[in-house]
C-alpha cells in the first residue's frame, strides 16, 4: 500500500504502526450479517491491497470477527493486531441491554451463541485476553485497548485498580507490546493519559474534519506525553462519506445544523477537485499524535476505494480555505503541503 504517510512510532513502546489500518467490526455483522465467503473475500482483499495492521474485539460479532481475522492471519506473518478487553463472552448468560438495538435486535447480526458480560476487573481482563488469543490463534497481542468502559459507567479509579493492572502486567510480560484505551469519547482518556503509562488511544469520531473538540484537551498532551492515537470512525458514521439527507451523524440521524456544516466542507472540497472522503482520510494526519487511521467496510470494492483515496494528494489550498471559511480553526495542525 503506498501512503504519502510515513509508519509513525509509539514513542513509548517503539511500536511502529502503518498509516492505514483495517478495522473488523462490520465483519463481525455490525447491522447486517455478513457471509463467510465475503468476509474472507474482504480480509484477502485487504491484505492484497498491503493492510498489515489489523483492529478487533470480542464484541464484534461476539467472537466472531476475531475468528474470521485469525484465519487470515494463519497464512501470513509480519502483521500488527490490535484488540480490547472490558467485555467477556459467556454461553451461559442473556443479552446485555447494549447488545441489542432499538428495535430489540441484536446490533451485531452473528451466529455466535456468546453473549456479552462487562467485566473490567483483572481477572476479566485476563480471561477476555486469553479467550482473544485463543479466537485469533496467535501466541501475543501487540496493541490491547480497554474497550468503552463509559459505557456501562466504570469510572477511572476502577479501571485502573483491575484493567490496567492486568494490562501492565501483560505488556512486563511481554504478552503485548502497547496498551491503552479506546473509546468514542475523548473526557475519559484524558483522564487516563494522566493515571497511568498508557502507549496508545483509540479515539472514534471524535477527531475528524467535522469536529476537533479534542484537539487541547486531548490530542495535544498526547503529543506532548509521547503517547500515539489511532483514529477510527474518521467518516462520523457517513456524515462525512456522503453529506446528503439521510446522511447519519453519530449513528443517528444528523441534524439540519449538521448537515449543513457537513455540506458546506464539502463544496470547498468541490472547488478542489477533492471528494469528502478523501479531505476526511488525510485530514488526522495532520496531527502529529496520529500514528494510524481505521477504515472498515463489509465490501472489498470500499476498501480499494480507502486505499486509493490515502494515495491521492490533497492541496493545501483545501486546508486553507477550510479555515478562511470558519469551518476549520486557525490553529487546527493540518496535513503537509502534497500529502
Amino acid at each position: 500500500m503506498n501512503s504519502p504517510y510515513a509508519p509513525r512510532t509509539l514513542s513509548r513502546s517503539k511500536l511502529s504502526l502503518p498509516s492505514l489500518g483495517f478495522g473488523t467490526a462490520p465483519l463481525g455483522g455490525l447491522h447486517e450479517a455478513v457471509p463467510d465467503t465475503q468476509a474472507r473475500d474482504v480480509l484477502q482483499s485487504s491484505w492484497q491491497l498491503g493492510f498489515r495492521y489489523y483492529d478487533t474485539a470480542p464484541l464484534y460479532g461476539y467472537g466472531l470477527a476475531e475468528e474470521r481475522l485469525g484465519a487470515l492471519l494463519q497464512d501470513h506473518s509480519d502483521f500488527i493486531v490490535s484488540s480490547k478487553v472490558g467485555r467477556v463472552l459467556r454461553p451461559d448468560i442473556p443479552p446485555h441491554p447494549t447488545q441489542l438495538e432499538s428495535d430489540g435486535s441484536f446490533g451485531f447480526k452473528s451466529t455466535s451463541k456468546l453473549n456479552v458480560e462487562y467485566d473490567y476487573s483483572y481477572d476479566g481482563v485476563l480471561r477476555s485476553f486469553e479467550d482473544s488469543l485463543r479466537r485469533l490463534q496467535v501466541a501475543r497481542i501487540d496493541l490491547l485497548f480497554i474497550h468503552d468502559p463509559d459505557a456501562v459507567g466504570v469510572g477511572v479509579g476502577e479501571l485502573m485498580r483491575g484493567a490496567y493492572r492486568a494490562l501492565h502486567e501483560l505488556r512486563e510480560q511481554g504478552m503485548v507490546t502497547a496498551i491503552g484505551a479506546g473509546m468514542n469519547q475523548w473526557q475519559m482518556p484524558a483522564e487516563l493519559l494522566k493515571a497511568g503509562e498508557f502507549d496508545v488511544f483509540l479515539l472514534a469520531g471524535r477527531y475528524t474534519l467535522f469536529e476537533q473538540d479534542s484537539l487541547h484537551g486531548f490530542m495535544d498532551r498526547c503529543q506532548e506525553r509521547g503517547i500515539g492515537v489511532v483514529i477510527g470512525g474518521v467518516y462520523n458514521s457517513g456524515l462525512l462519506a456522503a453529506a446528503q439527507p439521510g446522511a447519519t451523524y453519530n449513528y443517528s440521524p444528523a441534524s439540519p445544523e449538521t448537515l449543513q456544516r457537513a455540506q458546506a466542507i464539502d463544496a470547498v472540497c468541490a472547488r478542489h477537485a477533492v471528494s469528502l472522503k478523501q479531505a476526511a482520510l488525510h485530514f488526522p494526519f495532520g496531527h502529529p499524535a496520529v500514528t494510524s487511521v481505521l477504515v472498515a467496510s463489509r465490501h472489498a470494492g470500499h476498501v480499494l476505494e480507502n486505499t486509493t483515496l490515502l494515495q491521492q494528494t490533497v492541496p493545501a489550498e483545501l486546508w486553507q480555505d477550510l479555515k478562511h471559511e470558519g469551518l476549520l480553526g486557525a490553529h487546527v495542525p493540518v496535513p503537509a503541503p502534497g500529502a
